[in-house]
This record gives structure tokens, C-alpha cells and sequence, in this order.
């Protein structure tokens, strides 16, 4: 179970404080980001505000001076003087913003992945269609497993984070019909290519790393896959994505 710090909602129409509502399952979207450090950084912070944003317009649940009232319930909601190591979640609807700050769990390096026919709702947006993902997630522990996101034979995505398929040094992605996440942007930003094609369950075994990446795990490398019986060759290409996403960490500017 989560371990949560924070858990609000708020009326988008005065922003008083209502009932929480988790939201999961409603038309809207969301965004997860890490908050951490004292006094509090919020990784890649502007970029995920900008695309929940972009997103609440998509959706037709935005209104003009949504930017400015999302920043104002974050105010009186982060503890600058507190040390944090959470994920802070925003959900919008039409009528509602909630907020929440869990403990982020960071994922080991014996992670496992677990391969499910199960495909999200609109995937190329980050909405709140989520119900059968958590139903999954919840019968894990997440810092050694997550679950593999598959249609007709094809893997996608996991319930928490993008991948990356690893082979003779060339970094590969699937072509569409998953979100691409802040962090996977960035990570698009400093490899020279990713090859997008159709990721196939049964062309696992031509890897030699599959990588997690997002928000909630950072950068996390996959050592099994055992209903293909897969198993993790290298860990080369990980720690060239850990070492850039250690940067970002480190130039990350204060919250406020």
C-alpha cells in the first residue's frame, strides 16, 4: 500500500476544499511528478505543468486561468522547509483538482516484469482511465515488479513507466499507441536516435537490456521477464541513461 503524506481536493469554481476524490476512473487527466530535497525541487516541473495543461485543453476540461489556480493550491500545499522524497500527483476534471504526495519507492535492481493483455484508454494521453491498471499494481510490490501493457502480441508501455529495448547499442521504442511521458521526452533529447518499431512478446529475446523510464521510477533496468524467460544481458545502456538522468537531477532548480 502507499504511503501517503498529502490527499486533497479542491472546486475548480472557488478553490474551496471539498471531499477528496482520487478521481481515478472520471473523464480528465493527471500528471505524477518527484518532489524531493530541502528545501523542495520539483523534477522537470514546468514541462509536466505545460502538459497537463495542453492535456485538460484536449479533453475540453481547461478554462482560462487554470495554470494559475493549479500553482496557487500547490502553494498552500508544499512545506518549503520540509525535506521530501514523494511523488506529487495533480488530477483535473471539470469541476475538480485534487492533489496527493506519496512516498516514491525506488525501484531495485531485480525488477521483474509481468506481461498483460491489457491496453489503456486512449493511451497517447495521460488520463484517468486507470482502474484495471492499479487492480494489477496493487498486487505487486513495485520497487521489484510492474507490469507489462500488451495487445495483439505487442508491448507498449508498463502501468507506471515508458520502455526502452536495448540492442547492439541502438536504443528502441514502440511506434505509437502509448504515452510518451515527460521523462521519456528528455530522454529523447540526449539519445542521438530512438528506433521506433512494432516491440513484438515474442522479440524479447533479441534484447540485451530493457529499461523502464518515468517519473515515479527515474530509470530502472528490467533483470527478468519470466513468462518469456528473459533475462537481463547487460547493464551498459542503464547507466548511461542513470548518468544523464543524475545530471537532471542535479540541475534541478528549488520549487517556489
Amino acid at each position: 500500500m502507499a504511503t501517503y503524506l498529502l490527499k486533497k481536493s479542491y472546486q475548480l469554481k472557488n478553490l474551496k476544499e471539498t471531499k477528496f476524490k482520487d478521481l481515478w476512473g472520471d473523464h480528465g487527466v493527471f500528471t505524477t511528478m518527484w518532489i524531493y530535497d530541502s528545501p523542495p525541487k520539483i523534477l522537470f516541473f514546468k514541462k509536466h505543468i505545460k502538459n497537463l495543461i495542453n492535456s485538460a485543453k484536449t479533453y475540453k476540461i481547461s478554462k482560462s486561468n487554470i495554470k494559475l489556480e493549479i500553482l496557487k493550491i500547490l502553494k498552500k500545499n508544499i512545506n518549503t522547509k520540509k525535506k521530501y522524497n514523494h511523488l506529487l500527483r495533480i488530477a483535473l476534471t471539470k469541476n475538480i483538482i485534487s492533489i496527493s504526495l506519496r512516498k516514491r519507492i525506488k525501484p531495485k535492481l531485480n525488477l521483474d516484469l509481468k506481461l498483460v493483455n491489457l491496453k489503456r484508454q486512449k493511451p497517447e494521453y495521460k488520463n484517468l482511465k486507470y482502474r484495471e491498471i492499479l487492480k494489477h499494481l496493487s498486487k505487486l510490490e513495485t520497487s521489484k515488479s510492474d507490469i507489462g501493457l500488451c495487445s495483439n502480441k505487442k508491448i507498449f508501455e508498463t502501468g507506471t513507466s515508458n520502455l526502452l529495448f536495448i540492442k547492439n547499442g541502438k536504443v528502441y521504442s514502440p511506434i505509437n499507441k502509448f504515452y510518451k511521458g515527460i521523462t521519456y521526452k528528455f530522454f529523447k533529447s540526449k539519445i542521438k536516435k530512438i528506433i521506433n518499431r512494432d516491440i513484438t512478446v515474442n522479440s524479447l529475446k533479441e534484447f540485451e537490456e530493457i529499461i523502464l523510464i518515468g517519473s515515479g521510477k527515474g530509470v530502472a533496468s528490467v533483470k527478468s521477464v519470466n513468462q518469456k524467460s528473459w533475462k537481463r544481458k547487460s547493464l551498459k545502456y542503464y547507466n548511461v541513461l542513470l548518468k544523464h538522468y543524475k545530471s537532471a537531477i542535479n540541475n534541478c532548480t528549488t520549487y517556489n
